[in-house]
């Protein structure tokens, strides 16, 4: 969960005519940190990394084209030197949250740095949040909340059967998802302008098609889905079940979830789950298991290992629905899951942190899930220039997707007042639905974009996002 408390700056600065690089401070070079310090490097930005772990850096700057300071974030002289004086934005996510907490502290202290973002996993603190942050006590701008952000993707996918991903737009009234396209489907061995045919009340576009082995695919009326294709599309939410039927057969709604792990995120998907679904949490450790007993109202709490075949039998595992493997060790997740399905269960999420792990994965692991990206996608929205709504990393940060407001008028800005198929947007940049007001306009080419239209944009190549976010700039800056 992302919490804004104060209006952090946009991230650029504009001296006359002149844009500067954006200057942003990360403290953490661990797997947050470092893949977001890869997704900013190459877009124009001014980049510092702060560390206590030399080896680290020195990995991560053979790779890249930034600074790194060795030191702890959270003293004054560390900051000084990674450049806090001038910095825009300071964004901490070393493992500590008293670290990240008080180095946002320190830097609005001695150098009123404008933006400050801070990764917080502590439920303690998370619970007083009003009293230490939206009062100023604490001064964070933003606070990311990698649980939180983890559980509601999980929740995501187990209320959209059948779905890769499940991505929301313009507070969840568009919904861009993945899916695999199945052998069988009314519309896979067909052209994609065949779906308006099958379904002539909805509207929907797909916005991207990843083929295995290939390159991703910018879809057109005629091109036609293969079985196996994964499929990004977009639609209104209350559409989005009856695009998914023209792919795959929908799968039945979930009911019967078991869950591996009963720590912070296996512990409060549970919580949000039990009123609505039949939920099973295993947990090894003893004294864990009281706590989640006392926890938990519905939910049933078994002491034990997902990695027990015989426990997983007598918990009739051939009936679950969902097998979630949410402990902290990518290993075991891994083994548990491959287990899980084997013995039957329908569907297994498994929480992936190692990004290696999940190129090597294999079909028996239908969803793996990354904190790191689920993460960054969270952070990227604050850091992104222009008017940004909402982020999303997607494919392991291969692609992403945005949700930008249009500024300014026909004499300011290069996409207002402009058909769709007038904007001059990279090749591997596609429109995929305009928010006005309250109403979800499908991208076609003969739509017009209005002054503060939401803009949802699919990029198959996130290196373009520097030209995206020039094409929707106003006049010489950025808003």
């Amino acid at each position: 969960m992302a919490w804004r408390v104060s209006l952090g700056l946009r991230c650029a600065r504009v001296v006359g005519r002149v844009q500067r690089p954006v200057k942003i401070i990360i403290l953490g070079a661990g797997q947050v940190g470092g893949t977001l310090a890869e997704h900013l490097a190459d877009e124009q930005n001014d980049i510092t990394v702060v560390d206590e772990h030399a080896a680290t850096l020195k990995r991560l700057q053979e790779r890249l084209d930034i600074r790194t300071v060795l030191g702890n974030g959270a003293h004054p002289s560390t900051l000084m030197n990674a450049g806090a004086e001038d910095a825009d934005m300071l964004i901490a996510v070393t493992d500590s949250d008293e670290i990240n907490m008080l180095a946002c502290s320190v830097a609005f202290t001695l150098y009123r740095t404008p933006t400050k973002i801070s990764r917080v996993r502590s439920a303690d603190y998370l619970a007083k949040h009003k009293a230490l942050f939206e009062s100023g006590a604490i001064p964070v701008d933003v606070i990311i909340g990698p649980e939180h952000l983890v559980t509601k993707n999980i929740e995501q996918l187990i209320a959209n059967p059948g779905s890769l991903q499940v991505l929301d737009f313009a507070d969840g009234r568009i919904r861009l998802v993945a899916v695999r396209a199945v052998a069988g489907g009314p519309i896979v061995g067909r052209e994609l302008q065949e779906i308006r045919e099958h379904m002539p009340r909805v509207d929907t576009r797909v916005a991207a098609i990843f083929r295995r082995g290939g390159d991703p695919i910018i879809p057109e009326g005629a091109t036609v889905v293969e079985p196996d294709d994964e499929v990004f599309f977009i639609a209104a939410r209350e559409h989005i079940r009856a695009v998914t039927s023209e792919l795959r057969e929908v799968d039945k709604p979930y009911n019967r979830i078991m869950i591996a792990g009963g720590g912070n995120i296996g512990a409060t998907l549970a919580k949000r789950l039990e009123k609505d679904y039949q939920v099973k949490v295993i947990e090894r450790s003893y004294d864990r298991c009281r706590v989640l007993t006392d926890m938990l109202e519905n939910s049933i709490v078994l002491h034990g290992s997902g990695n027990e075949p015989l426990l997983l039998q007598q918990e009739n595992i051939e009936n679950t629905d969902v097998f979630c493997a949410l402990t902290d060790n990518d290993e075991s997740n891994i083994m548990m899951s491959m287990l899980a399905k084997r013995l039957g269960a329908k569907k297994v999420i498994t929480l992936i942190t190692n990004s290696a792990y999940a190129d090597l994965i294999g079909e028996e692991i239908d969803i793996a899930i990354s904190p790191q990206q689920i993460t960054i996608s969270s952070l990227l929205m604050h850091v992104r220039r222009g008017d940004i709504n909402a982020v999303h990393s997607l494919r392991r940060g291969a692609a992403e997707a945005i949700e930008v407001t249009a500024h300014g008028d026909t004499r300011s800005s290069k996409v207002v007042g402009r058909r769709l198929d007038e904007l001059k947007l990279p090749s591997s940049v596609t429109v995929g639905a305009i928010l006005r007001g309250e109403a979800v306009l499908i991208a076609h080419g003969h739509v017009v974009i209005e002054a503060d239209d939401h803009v949802i944009l699919f990029l198959t190549d996130r290196t373009q996002i520097s030209a995206v976010e020039k094409l929707f700039a106003v006049g010489f800056g950025f808003i």
